[in-house]
């Protein structure tokens, strides 16, 4: 019931987001207006969440209700990690050997194409040989498999990252908006969306996304 509430804020939000940054006079006052009015109404949802979740809270405390647990599917491991192909190429990975690298892990996504990780080391190896848009293909391709918000908004910011250093600024700043959509506490886009103002600085990728690797 909520959802095109959060839809119309997020959309206003993305707007003030791009273009705060560069926006002058009338049209900069226009966005801070824009920007006091989504600080009231998430202050008001906030209380009103809050004041709703007490009188659950009190409920349950004085009635014997049992919550029904949601079971989550158990976790299987990829079938990809077991290819010789995923070794080595995590092998060359950890070498720096990334031609290597990339020619291993091409093996693995023509079996399995929808492996993220498969998707995840070929795109960091195209980017270490400079390959933008090799790298882009698969991280396109990643952001639509992904269901995890946080791994998503490090995708999207990964995404921006490329555009932004082909000096395509405006898809980038829409990609760290919405990596920022996807996951507010990711500290890179606000960083990357600043070297898209300034049009200089150091990109930042993400830890957390190398991480995973």
């Amino acid at each position: 019931m909520f959802q095109h509430l959060f839809a119309e804020m997020n959309e206003m939000l993305r707007e003030i987001i791009i273009d705060y940054p560069t926006a002058e006079g009338a049209r900069r006052e226009e966005l801070l207006n824009k920007y006091n009015l989504l600080r009231r109404l998430s202050d008001d949802v906030m209380d009103e969440w809050l004041a709703f979740a007490e009188k659950m809270s009190d409920f349950n405390q004085g009635t014997d209700l049992t919550l029904e647990q949601e079971e989550e599917p158990p976790q299987r491991e990829a079938p990809e990690l077991s290819m010789e192909s995923f070794a080595r190429g995590q092998g060359y990975y950890k070498l720096l050997m990334y031609p290597q690298c990339i020619e291993q892990f091409k093996t693995v996504i023509s079996h399995y194409p929808e492996s993220l990780s498969g998707r995840l080391y070929l795109a960091m190896a195209y980017l270490h040989q400079g390959e933008g848009e090799a790298a882009w293909v698969h991280l396109e391709h990643m952001v639509t498999l992904v269901r995890n918000r946080k791994l998503k908004a490090m995708v999207y910011n990964a995404m921006g990252c490329i555009r932004a250093s082909q000096e395509r600024f405006t898809e980038a700043r829409e990609l760290f908006s919405l990596s920022l959509q996807h996951d507010p506490s990711l500290p890179e886009p606000n960083v990357n969306l600043e070297v898209c103002r300034s049009k200089g600085g150091e990109l930042q990728y993400g830890s957390q996304l190398v991480s995973l690797l």
